[in-house]
């Protein structure tokens, strides 16, 4: 173990997630290169460092440090350098070398009790003097805060955030009522400040923790895609986490609503108990929607010529349900489109492209995924976009608390400037989503939801296009005829017949549909392997990488999580040379196919040429972008990944968290996306999670080749089982109360 003390030249790299910081240590015997984690370090600082030298391959010899000590400012020179570091600013090194000169080793306690002298020092004011004392003064605290909250397992990010927000009055806080952090502070949950109330030693039926618990049930709750619970519901669920009887619950709710944080509402089913966020973002969506549905008078017969025009040029021809669908569009301020694969969604979305392109009208298309945006894109001829990249999202719309601005470039105050918008595959897009959608279309835009009401619900909470049909309120036309070329197609087919709950032949003489019986979950991964390996590739004419691997569940023999380990150990094995992260309970490899599992708009991401030049860059990767690992860098500590578009994005290892393998992915993850061809292992499961949705989503996210491997006899019972998980929502109620 070797002992160096020096100053803290200058800092190269610093993650502040994790303290890990590479830094150049000066002292008599030159530079020094350290690298370690480290709570709180400046430049300027003086410090004694105890580790042991390494020979980094790249970067020399460096020393490794497992723990350190900041010092104070020990002589004349370690005085100047500290002040003169960039550390208090308005401070530059001329000017700390004549507060030194003037005061000598007696510089701290001059600033410390008589700040009011440094104004004897050519250059600095009164006013400078006191800003230069209050600086030090944060800094030592600052210091001391983040080594106690350290102690409590934060890590160094959240520390700073809480010091920031707190102040001096941070130990207060931690040690009066730690819940607090949970309501003020980003990124602290319930749970980190459940833990910091037990070290501290706060009881677990205190009034602060009962309180805090039901609200973060609530907003549990939301996770799971519900807008509200009902009270007896939300007292089951709380009581179950806190581990406590929850006794005259009314009193705790009262509390919950008179500081605004939820909103109750009587209703048949019981009192509905809403986090007050979502309460209004229903509110507020109904309110628009109702503001958009604007009627415009034109004559059917002027419509009608108009498509038959459409029709010729285009040498397309319309049933009669997608005629009204287009004459719906032209008449309505919002319109609803929706049928299953094979209807027709895609031809008369482009007939009413081409009758609005034919008025001079501006159009916009989008979607709730890059991969969806690229579908439709392809299928109609126009640019399609994410919904996020048209809002020209600006930052956290889930942090920003503006109802006009929501995080996007694009809102009340600054609204898309367009007469037509479509937006595909509305089934994924949640409540929050809607809300900042709607916010940036004026009155007299027509607005056209085009989606599959039969495919699983979003991942975030709602459940829009559901919602919007049940309202009765906006003009729907339900395409559900099987066009000749469509029929073709086994996949599209099997799919109406898992809708409407018939059984599907599984003979295997189709050319896209195959089931291959297998009863035991290791035999069943060795027949994934061999189809995306060997037999597929050929078939569909595409990568094994591009071979999506769909299950019904995370955990389990056949679930997310064991099909990537096993799927990754085959598919991109280690070899020499190959740079590996491991992160909990992952291993990242280059090379390996990984998902983004939170929105995280925050990320930056860029377009570069095969010389380094950037050509377009961005913000935000969202739930469900899926992409390849192209570089590890353990120097730097972080990991690239590149994604649709050649989008290329740098993680810091501690942010890591936030990506997954994705060999594997769960149904529900892959909505909105389609793939060559799909592979589902499929045995017994949970009833609840085994229903017809799930299985008709599975199989229409194929475009030339579906193959389930498994169990017949739970495919055909999941064909029979229409119990899906239904989601508290009001948004239906909401419209009809502003349609009247």
């Amino acid at each position: 173990m070797e002992t160096v003390k020096g100053y803290v030249e200058h800092i190269v790299f610093r993650n502040e997630d994790n303290g890990y910081t590479v830094f150049n240590l000066n002292n008599d015997d030159g530079d020094l290169t350290c690298v370690g984690n480290f709570n709180y370090l400046s430049e300027g600082e003086l410090v004694e460092v105890n580790g042991e030298y390494v020979v980094h391959s790249v970067y020399g010899t460096q020393l490794r440090v497992l723990n350190y000590e900041i010092k104070a400012p020990e002589d004349l020179l370690s005085i100047e350098r500290y002040l003169g570091s960039g550390a208090i600013k308005g401070v530059g090194a001329s000017l700390a070398g004549r507060i030194v000169k003037k005061f000598r080793e007696d510089t701290f306690r001059i600033i410390e009790e008589e700040p009011e002298r440094l104004a004897e020092v050519r250059g600095i004011s009164e006013r400078m003097a006191r800003e230069i004392a209050v600086q030090v003064e944060e800094k030592k605290d600052m210091r001391k805060a983040m080594i106690y909250l350290q102690k409590f397992g934060i890590s160094t990010t959240l520390a700073a955030k809480i010091y920031q927000f707190y102040g001096p009055k941070t130990y207060q806080v931690l040690e009066g009522n730690p819940y607090q952090l949970a309501d003020q502070i980003q990124g602290i949950g319930f749970k980190i400040a459940d833990e910091i109330a037990t070290k501290i030693g706060i009881h677990s039926d205190s009034d602060f923790r009962i309180r805090s618990g039901i609200f973060y049930t609530l907003q549990q709750s939301v996770a799971e895609g519900h807008v509200y619970l009902t009270k007896d519901v939300l007292l089951r669920r709380a009581s179950a986490l806190l581990e406590v009887e929850i006794k005259d619950i009314e009193k705790y709710l009262m509390d919950l609503s008179m500081e605004k944080k939820i909103v109750l509402k009587e209703s048949e089913e019981g009192l509905r108990v809403y986090v007050s966020h979502f309460y209004y973002l229903e509110l507020n969506t109904a309110k628009m929607l109702h503001d958009l549905n604007l009627e415009y008078e034109e004559a059917n017969v002027v419509i009608e010529k108009k498509i038959h025009q459409i029709e010729k040029e285009a040498e397309m021809q319309l049933d009669e349900k997608q005629e009204n669908a287009v004459m719906a569009a032209v008449r309505n301020g919002i319109m609803i489109l929706t049928g299953g694969p094979g209807t027709g969604k895609t031809t008369t979305i482009n007939a009413m492209i081409e009758y609005f392109h034919s008025e001079n009208m501006e159009i916009m298309l989008a979607a709730p995924t890059g991969r969806a945006a690229k579908r439709m894109t392809e299928a109609t001829g126009w640019e399609a976009q994410t919904i996020h990249r048209l809002l020209e999202v600006n930052g956290n719309p889930e942090e920003d608390e503006n109802p006009n601005r929501n995080g996007f470039a694009r809102n009340a105050d600054n609204p898309l400037e367009t007469d037509v918008i479509i937006i595909d595959e509305m089934s994924m897009v949640d409540l929050p989503l809607m809300n900042a959608l709607l916010t940036a279309i004026v009155p007299g835009t027509r607005l056209i939801l085009v989606g599959d009401c039969n495919q699983l619900p979003s991942v975030g909470p709602g459940s829009i296009l559901k919602d919007l049909i049940a309202s009765e309120c906006f003009p729907v036309v339900m395409l559900t005829r099987i066009f000749r070329q469509a029929q073709e197609s086994d996949i599209v087919v099997n799919a109406h017949k898992i809708n409407r709950g018939e059984p599907v032949l599984l003979d295997n003489k189709s050319r896209d549909f195959f089931f291959l019986k297998r009863q035991d979950p290791n035999v069943i991964i060795s027949v994934l392997l061999t189809l995306i390996q060997k037999k597929l590739p050929k078939y569909v004419n595409a990568k094994p990488y591009d071979i999506q691997v769909l299950t019904p569940m995370r955990k389990g023999l056949l679930g997310v999580e064991r099909l990537n380990s096993i799927l990754q150990e085959y598919l991109n094995p280690p070899e020499p040379g190959k740079a590996e992260k491991e992160y909990g309970d992952h291993k990242f490899r280059v090379g390996d196919k990984v998902m983004q599992i939170k929105n995280n708009y925050q990320l930056e991401w860029e377009i570069t040429t095969k010389y380094g030049l950037t050509v377009d860059k961005g913000m935000g990767i969202f739930n469900g972008d899926m992409g390849i690992v192209t570089e590890i860098n353990t120097y730097t500590e972080t990991l690239e990944v590149e994604y649709d578009e050649k989008r290329k994005v740098k993680y810091p290892f501690e942010l890591l968290e936030e990506l997954e393998l994705a060999y594997a992915i769960t149904i529900h993850k892959s909505q909105g996306s389609e793939y060559p061809a799909v592979v589902i292992p499929l045995l017994s499961g949970p009833r609840q999670l085994f229903h017809r949705n799930l299985l008709y989503t599975a199989i229409t996210r194929a475009r030339k080749c579906v193959t389930i491997v498994g169990n017949d006899q739970t495919f055909q019972e999941m064909i029979r089982n229409t119990n899906e998980h239904n989601r508290n929502t009001s948004l239906a109620e909401r419209i009809r109360e502003f349609c009247g």
